[in-house]
């Protein structure tokens, strides 16, 4: 079993890392999905506040790691490689450094660069301002709770960090040469 989580800031590529890794038989497992679900079934508006708000409660009702390891369970019984998508807090990272072979990979970009992309790709969290994605960002990038996001803190415990201010092409070398260039990474 190898997993890899997935950290960085609001519109980074995250998901385009994901869609890469997949193609190298990787299985997906989403904080946003999950808490898509729940929130679906409460029968409550989906955005940003409302997944942030949501995962909030259960770290706080069950434990820091409490979301991340929900899917760390769901990986653990398929047994092969999986991508746990998107590590946001400092007990998250905790859990899982306790666990199976586990690799932190942080995504970043310029701000600009990645305000262009979540517009772009028109999800319903995605759907602001520039002013209301900054302050989405300063909120999930201050705490120092294990319970509440902390972009920065995951993204300087990460094992590798990829800058992603160039073509999906340039972002599929970077990760071919971070991930998959040492023996010791493909078994």
């Amino acid at each position: 079993m190898q997993i890899i989580g997935i950290t960085g800031t609001l519109g980074a590529g995250k998901g385009t890392v994901v869609e890469y890794l997949q193609t190298k038989d990787f299985k997906h497992y989403s904080v946003r999905a999950y808490l898509t679900e729940i929130l679906e079934e409460k029968g409550i508006e989906i955005n940003r506040k409302t997944m942030t708000d949501l995962a909030n409660h259960l770290r706080t009702e069950h434990g820091p790691a409490y979301v991340i390891d929900q899917l760390y369970e769901k990986a653990k019984e398929y047994g092969g490689k999986c991508v746990i998508e998107s590590v946001r807090t400092l007990g998250e990272i905790d859990s899982l450094r306790e666990k199976w072979s586990f690799l932190l990979l942080a995504v970043d970009a310029p701000i600009e660069t990645r305000y262009d992309r979540i517009i772009a790709r028109k999800s319903a969290t995605d759907h602001v301002s520039f002013e209301q994605f900054m302050a989405d960002e300063l909120r999930e990038s201050q705490s120092t709770d294990p319970t509440k996001g902390n972009l920065p803190g995951c993204i300087k415990k990460a094992d590798l960090l990829i800058i992603n201010n160039w073509s999906i092409e340039e972002l599929h070398i970077q990760l071919e040469e971070k991930i998959f260039s040492t023996k010791e990474n493909q078994q």
